[in-house]
Protein backbone atom coordinates (compact mmCIF):
# COMPACT_ATOMS: atom_id res chain seq x y z
CA UNK A 1 0.00 0.00 0.00
CA UNK A 2 1.42 3.40 -0.94
CA UNK A 3 2.35 5.39 2.15
CA UNK A 4 3.00 9.10 2.67
CA UNK A 5 6.14 9.36 0.47
CA UNK A 6 4.50 7.50 -2.41
CA UNK A 7 1.29 9.55 -2.34
CA UNK A 8 3.31 12.76 -2.03
CA UNK A 9 5.33 11.64 -5.06
CA UNK A 10 2.14 11.00 -7.02
CA UNK A 11 0.80 14.42 -6.06
CA UNK A 12 4.00 16.22 -7.07
CA UNK A 13 4.19 14.42 -10.40
CA UNK A 14 0.54 15.09 -11.24
CA UNK A 15 0.30 18.71 -10.07
CA UNK A 16 1.85 20.36 -13.17
CA UNK A 17 -0.20 18.12 -15.46
CA UNK A 18 -3.60 18.47 -13.82
CA UNK A 19 -3.75 21.96 -12.31
CA UNK A 20 -6.11 24.08 -14.39
CA UNK A 21 -7.42 21.15 -16.44
CA UNK A 22 -11.14 20.39 -16.77
CA UNK A 23 -12.70 16.93 -16.76
CA UNK A 24 -14.51 16.40 -20.07
CA UNK A 25 -15.59 12.80 -19.57
CA UNK A 26 -15.40 10.07 -16.95
CA UNK A 27 -15.64 6.39 -17.84
CA UNK A 28 -16.18 3.71 -15.20
CA UNK A 29 -15.04 0.34 -16.50
CA UNK A 30 -15.71 -1.32 -13.14
CA UNK A 31 -17.91 -0.23 -10.27
CA UNK A 32 -16.68 -2.50 -7.48
CA UNK A 33 -13.85 -0.85 -5.58
CA UNK A 34 -13.59 -0.30 -1.80
CA UNK A 35 -16.76 1.73 -2.14
CA UNK A 36 -19.01 1.14 -5.16
CA UNK A 37 -18.77 3.62 -8.02
CA UNK A 38 -21.79 4.89 -9.91
CA UNK A 39 -22.88 7.68 -12.23
CA UNK A 40 -22.87 10.19 -9.37
CA UNK A 41 -19.07 10.28 -9.53
CA UNK A 42 -19.13 11.22 -13.22
CA UNK A 43 -21.77 13.86 -12.53
CA UNK A 44 -19.71 15.35 -9.68
CA UNK A 45 -16.54 15.82 -11.74
CA UNK A 46 -17.95 16.55 -15.21
CA UNK A 47 -16.85 19.99 -16.38
CA UNK A 48 -15.04 20.74 -13.15
CA UNK A 49 -11.63 22.40 -13.17
CA UNK A 50 -8.88 20.94 -11.00
CA UNK A 51 -7.62 23.89 -8.97
CA UNK A 52 -4.95 22.16 -6.89
CA UNK A 53 -3.40 18.73 -6.30
CA UNK A 54 -2.62 17.83 -2.71
CA UNK A 55 -2.38 15.08 -0.12
CA UNK A 56 -3.73 14.25 3.33
CA UNK A 57 -2.20 11.19 4.96
CA UNK A 58 -2.33 8.42 2.35
CA UNK A 59 -5.09 10.15 0.34
CA UNK A 60 -4.49 12.03 -2.90
CA UNK A 61 -6.64 15.14 -3.25
CA UNK A 62 -7.78 16.88 -6.42
CA UNK A 63 -9.41 20.12 -5.26
CA UNK A 64 -12.14 21.18 -7.68
CA UNK A 65 -13.43 24.64 -8.60
CA UNK A 66 -16.80 24.14 -6.88
CA UNK A 67 -15.35 23.65 -3.40
CA UNK A 68 -15.50 19.87 -3.50
CA UNK A 69 -12.50 17.54 -3.58
CA UNK A 70 -11.96 14.44 -5.69
CA UNK A 71 -10.48 12.05 -3.14
CA UNK A 72 -8.36 9.04 -4.10
CA UNK A 73 -6.81 6.20 -2.16
CA UNK A 74 -4.56 3.75 -3.98
CA UNK A 75 -5.55 0.76 -1.82
CA UNK A 76 -3.07 -2.12 -1.94
CA UNK A 77 -2.19 -2.06 -5.64
CA UNK A 78 -3.70 1.02 -7.27
CA UNK A 79 -1.90 3.43 -9.60
CA UNK A 80 -3.22 6.78 -10.80
CA UNK A 81 -1.32 7.68 -13.96
CA UNK A 82 -1.56 10.59 -16.38
CA UNK A 83 -1.36 9.84 -20.10
CA UNK A 84 -0.52 12.69 -22.44
CA UNK A 85 -2.23 13.28 -25.75
CA UNK A 86 -0.72 10.92 -28.30
CA UNK A 87 0.51 8.32 -25.84
CA UNK A 88 -0.74 4.75 -26.13
CA UNK A 89 -4.17 4.82 -24.57
CA UNK A 90 -5.57 1.32 -25.06
CA UNK A 91 -7.39 0.39 -21.86
CA UNK A 92 -5.76 -2.34 -19.79
CA UNK A 93 -7.57 -5.11 -17.91
CA UNK A 94 -7.61 -3.34 -14.55
CA UNK A 95 -8.14 0.26 -15.73
CA UNK A 96 -11.27 0.96 -13.71
CA UNK A 97 -11.62 4.76 -13.89
CA UNK A 98 -10.64 6.87 -16.91
CA UNK A 99 -10.96 10.66 -16.84
CA UNK A 100 -10.55 12.52 -20.13
CA UNK A 101 -9.22 16.06 -19.75
CA UNK A 102 -9.70 19.21 -21.80
CA UNK A 103 -6.13 19.13 -23.17
CA UNK A 104 -6.55 15.63 -24.61
CA UNK A 105 -4.73 13.91 -21.79
CA UNK A 106 -6.23 11.23 -19.58
CA UNK A 107 -6.07 10.25 -15.93
CA UNK A 108 -6.28 6.47 -15.51
CA UNK A 109 -6.79 4.52 -12.27
CA UNK A 110 -5.56 0.93 -12.47
CA UNK A 111 -6.15 -1.37 -9.50
CA UNK A 112 -5.83 -5.16 -9.83
CA UNK A 113 -6.95 -5.87 -6.25
CA UNK A 114 -9.77 -3.29 -6.24
CA UNK A 115 -9.11 -1.92 -2.74
CA UNK A 116 -8.77 1.63 -4.05
CA UNK A 117 -11.15 4.49 -3.47
CA UNK A 118 -12.48 7.33 -5.60
CA UNK A 119 -15.13 9.75 -4.35
CA UNK A 120 -16.06 13.43 -4.29
CA UNK A 121 -16.80 15.19 -1.02
CA UNK A 122 -16.11 18.32 0.99
CA UNK A 123 -12.91 18.07 3.00
CA UNK A 124 -14.40 19.83 6.01
CA UNK A 125 -17.19 17.30 6.46
CA UNK A 126 -15.76 14.12 4.95
CA UNK A 127 -15.69 11.32 7.52
CA UNK A 128 -12.44 9.93 6.13
CA UNK A 129 -10.53 12.79 7.74
CA UNK A 130 -12.54 13.57 10.85
CA UNK A 131 -10.39 11.45 13.18
CA UNK A 132 -7.12 11.60 11.25
CA UNK A 133 -4.03 12.64 13.19
CA UNK A 134 -1.57 15.40 12.28
CA UNK A 135 0.69 15.28 9.25
CA UNK A 136 4.08 13.81 10.06
CA UNK A 137 5.93 16.72 8.46
CA UNK A 138 3.96 19.32 10.46
CA UNK A 139 6.55 20.26 13.09
CA UNK A 140 4.01 22.22 15.12
CA UNK A 141 1.53 19.35 15.42
CA UNK A 142 3.69 16.23 15.33
CA UNK A 143 6.59 16.50 17.75
CA UNK A 144 8.15 14.83 20.77
CA UNK A 145 5.70 16.19 23.37
CA UNK A 146 2.75 15.18 21.21
CA UNK A 147 3.97 11.59 20.79
CA UNK A 148 4.87 11.39 24.48
CA UNK A 149 1.31 12.44 25.38
CA UNK A 150 0.06 9.19 23.86
CA UNK A 151 1.92 7.18 26.52
CA UNK A 152 -0.98 7.78 28.90
CA UNK A 153 -3.57 6.92 26.29
CA UNK A 154 -2.55 3.49 24.99
CA UNK A 155 -0.87 0.26 26.04
CA UNK A 156 0.13 -0.61 22.50
CA UNK A 157 3.63 -1.06 21.08
CA UNK A 158 5.34 1.77 19.24
CA UNK A 159 4.99 0.07 15.84
CA UNK A 160 1.20 -0.10 16.15
CA UNK A 161 1.04 3.48 17.39
CA UNK A 162 3.04 4.82 14.44
CA UNK A 163 0.78 3.02 11.99
CA UNK A 164 -2.40 4.35 13.62
CA UNK A 165 -3.72 7.09 11.33
CA UNK A 166 -5.44 8.69 14.33
CA UNK A 167 -2.02 9.33 15.87
CA UNK A 168 -0.08 10.46 12.81
CA UNK A 169 -1.22 10.49 9.20
CA UNK A 170 0.54 8.65 6.41
CA UNK A 171 2.77 5.99 7.95
CA UNK A 172 2.53 2.30 7.12
CA UNK A 173 4.52 -0.89 7.53
CA UNK A 174 7.56 0.00 5.43
CA UNK A 175 8.45 3.33 6.98
CA UNK A 176 7.48 2.40 10.54
CA UNK A 177 10.07 -0.40 10.38
CA UNK A 178 12.70 1.93 8.94
CA UNK A 179 12.03 4.66 11.51
CA UNK A 180 12.37 2.30 14.46
CA UNK A 181 15.65 0.95 13.13
CA UNK A 182 17.13 4.43 12.81
CA UNK A 183 16.22 5.35 16.39
CA UNK A 184 17.22 1.94 17.81
CA UNK A 185 13.85 0.77 19.13
CA UNK A 186 12.32 -2.64 18.67
CA UNK A 187 8.85 -2.61 17.14
CA UNK A 188 7.51 -4.51 20.18
CA UNK A 189 8.54 -1.78 22.65
CA UNK A 190 5.52 -0.45 24.54
CA UNK A 191 5.01 3.26 24.02
CA UNK A 192 4.01 3.64 27.68
CA UNK A 193 7.49 2.46 28.71
CA UNK A 194 9.36 4.84 26.43
CA UNK A 195 11.10 7.91 27.79
CA UNK A 196 10.45 11.42 26.55
CA UNK A 197 13.90 11.32 24.91
CA UNK A 198 12.92 8.14 23.05
CA UNK A 199 9.74 9.83 21.81
CA UNK A 200 11.83 12.77 20.59
CA UNK A 201 14.14 10.33 18.79
CA UNK A 202 11.22 8.66 17.02
CA UNK A 203 9.94 11.99 15.72
CA UNK A 204 13.40 13.04 14.49
CA UNK A 205 13.93 9.67 12.78
CA UNK A 206 10.46 9.79 11.24
CA UNK A 207 11.09 13.16 9.60
CA UNK A 208 14.52 12.04 8.43
CA UNK A 209 13.23 8.83 6.84
CA UNK A 210 10.12 10.34 5.26
CA UNK A 211 12.00 13.33 3.84
CA UNK A 212 14.64 11.00 2.41
CA UNK A 213 11.99 8.74 0.90
CA UNK A 214 10.22 11.68 -0.75
CA UNK A 215 13.55 12.87 -2.16
CA UNK A 216 13.98 9.43 -3.76
CA UNK A 217 10.37 9.41 -5.02
CA UNK A 218 9.02 6.65 -2.79
CA UNK A 219 9.51 2.91 -2.53
CA UNK A 220 8.64 0.46 -5.29
CA UNK A 221 8.83 -2.96 -3.64
CA UNK A 222 6.04 -4.35 -5.80
CA UNK A 223 3.83 -2.22 -8.04
CA UNK A 224 4.10 1.43 -6.99
CA UNK A 225 4.28 3.93 -9.87
CA UNK A 226 4.03 7.70 -9.68
CA UNK A 227 1.62 9.88 -11.62
CA UNK A 228 3.61 9.58 -14.85
CA UNK A 229 4.19 5.84 -14.60
CA UNK A 230 7.69 5.81 -13.14
CA UNK A 231 8.80 3.67 -10.15
CA UNK A 232 10.34 5.07 -7.01
CA UNK A 233 13.96 4.64 -5.95
CA UNK A 234 13.93 4.35 -2.17
CA UNK A 235 13.75 0.54 -2.21
CA UNK A 236 17.53 0.52 -2.75
CA UNK A 237 18.04 2.42 0.51
CA UNK A 238 15.86 0.31 2.83
CA UNK A 239 17.79 -0.70 5.93
CA UNK A 240 15.63 -3.48 7.39
CA UNK A 241 12.24 -3.71 5.68
CA UNK A 242 11.95 -6.89 3.61
CA UNK A 243 15.54 -7.91 4.48
CA UNK A 244 14.95 -10.80 6.89
CA UNK A 245 18.08 -12.94 7.19
CA UNK A 246 20.29 -10.34 5.55
CA UNK A 247 23.07 -8.48 7.34
CA UNK A 248 22.21 -5.37 9.34
CA UNK A 249 23.84 -2.39 7.61
CA UNK A 250 25.02 -1.10 10.99
CA UNK A 251 26.35 -4.15 12.89
CA UNK A 252 26.20 -7.09 10.49
CA UNK A 253 23.76 -9.17 12.55
CA UNK A 254 21.02 -11.06 10.74
CA UNK A 255 17.83 -9.04 10.45
CA UNK A 256 14.80 -10.68 12.02
CA UNK A 257 11.07 -10.24 11.65
CA UNK A 258 8.17 -10.48 14.06
CA UNK A 259 4.45 -10.52 13.31
CA UNK A 260 2.66 -7.50 14.79
CA UNK A 261 -1.02 -6.98 14.05
CA UNK A 262 -0.70 -9.52 11.24
CA UNK A 263 2.06 -7.52 9.57
CA UNK A 264 5.73 -8.51 9.38
CA UNK A 265 7.94 -6.05 11.26
CA UNK A 266 11.66 -6.13 10.50
CA UNK A 267 14.37 -5.25 13.01
CA UNK A 268 17.97 -5.83 14.07
CA UNK A 269 18.15 -7.81 17.36
CA UNK A 270 21.41 -6.14 18.31
CA UNK A 271 20.86 -2.51 17.27
CA UNK A 272 17.24 -2.23 18.39
CA UNK A 273 16.38 -2.61 22.08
Amino acid sequence: MPELPEVETIARSLAPLLTGRRVRRLTLRATRLRKPLDSSLAEAVYGRRIEEVGRRGKYLLLHLDDGFTWIWHMGMSGCLVHQRLGETQAARKHDHVIAELDDGGRLVFNDPRRFGLSLVDRMATCGLFSAMGPELLDVQAFNGPYLASWRRRTGRNIKDVLMDQRVVAGLGNIYASEILFVCGLRPTRRLARMSRAACDAVVVAAREIISEAIEHRGTSVSDFLDGIGKPGGYQWRLRVYGRRGQACPRCGSAIKSVLISQRSSFYCPRCQK
